[in-house]
């Protein structure tokens, strides 16, 4: 066939809505390789944008059908366009099997606004399996990964969880500033803890980095920053006694015994908020928390141990363990007297 050979027309896809589809895919509609060929030549109404998958209609892909061919790339053999209907001997077959968008497309499906807009991204980026025989294009980056996370489903689209498309982000930026405003906005707006963060990174072995690790500590801040806020709505919306807030203490004349954020004197009961980050040794920092709430409740101090997870997730339930510490610390024995300084 010579570039004066005219097009055979446009095959009719009847029950096809999209507008990208794999070579197989169209195959099972009935359109053979040659005719396939002949459409996506210079000129023609279709083009290739990747190994494989078709676009059907010339001109540049949108946002929406760049993300779609690159998980049709991805997907380890794509189900059908038009699937057939679920049922027991036919459960519902995943759209994208064993890929899902990650890096800062999915953080941008995610809803982060200190990440580029997708039409900004020259590349997608797809996670899958590690054992996969698939090579990265111009317009796609292949993330293997030993163990793929459980997607989510954001328009119709499977993406990696926020954790992990943030590491997946993290690799491939070396802007210090970058890094910090998108580890921030993860914790700030809530879409994850800080230590999830901090443990996808550090399993990606991105911890050694520098700005990284400074990025971290900002991170960290934030996390604390948005934990205590939760405290002091905890306290207002469930009645909680006022606290002081945010003290050391120590024995009259005697050694410093830790810094609470939260201390109700009366009742001698003590709350401390665990931030802790992975990366500072979960171990040795462990051990400092216990030895504190031992050598408190030695004191006759009643220590109720938070983490931010359960202040955002189960914040009635904390409260109820709270009040439970101070209706119950008359039939306790008296506490030894402490100083309570600001810290």
């Amino acid at each position: 066939m010579t570039h004066n050979t005219p097009l055979s027309p446009r095959p009719h896809l009847p029950g096809v809505r999209r507008r990208v589809l794999t070579a197989a895919q169209l195959e099972s509609h009935g359109v053979p390789a040659a005719d396939l060929d002949a459409q996506c030549r210079p000129g023609g109404p279709w083009q290739q944008v990747l190994p494989g998958v078709i676009l059907l209609h010339p001109g540049p892909p949108t946002s929406e059908e760049r993300l779609h061919a690159a998980l049709l790339y991805a997907a380890r053999e794509p189900a059908p366009c038009v699937p057939a209907q679920p049922s027991p001997e036919r459960p519902h077959r995943p759209a994208y099997p064993e890929a899902m968008i990650t890096g800062l497309a999915a953080l941008a499906l995610h809803g982060f606004t200190s990440s580029p807009s997708l039409l900004a991204l020259d590349r997608i980026d797809v996670l899958v399996p590690r054992d996969r025989r698939l090579r990265s294009t111009p317009a796609v980056r292949v993330v293997r990964t030993p163990a793929m996370p459980t997607p989510r489903q954001v328009t119709g689209l499977p993406v990696a969880p926020v954790p992990r498309a943030l590491a997946d982000a993290v690799r491939e930026l070396a802007d210090a500033e970058a890094v910090r405003r998108l580890l921030t906005e993860a914790v700030r707006f809530e879409y994850c803890e800080p230590a999830q963060v901090v443990r996808e990174l550090d399993r990606a072995k991105l911890m050694s980095r520098p700005h990284v690790a400074d990025a971290v500590d900002s991170l960290v801040a934030e996390g604390r920053a948005v934990a205590e806020h939760r405290l002091y709505e905890m306290v207002r919306e469930f009645g909680l006694p006022d606290p002081v807030w945010n003290v050391d203490v120590r024995l009259p004349g005697g050694p410093h015994l830790g810094g609470l954020d939260a201390y109700w004197p009366e009742q001698a009961v003590a709350l401390e908020l665990d931030t802790r980050a992975p990366r500072q040794g979960e171990d040795a920092l462990w051990s400092e928390y216990a030895r504190k709430r031992e050598h408190l409740e030695r004191l006759g101090i009643t220590v109720v141990h938070v983490t931010p997870t359960k202040l955002r997730d189960a914040m009635e339930l904390q409260a109820a363990v709270v009040r439970t510490a101070l209706m119950t610390s008359g039939d306790r024995e008296p506490a030894a007297y402490v100083v309570v300084l600001p810290r």
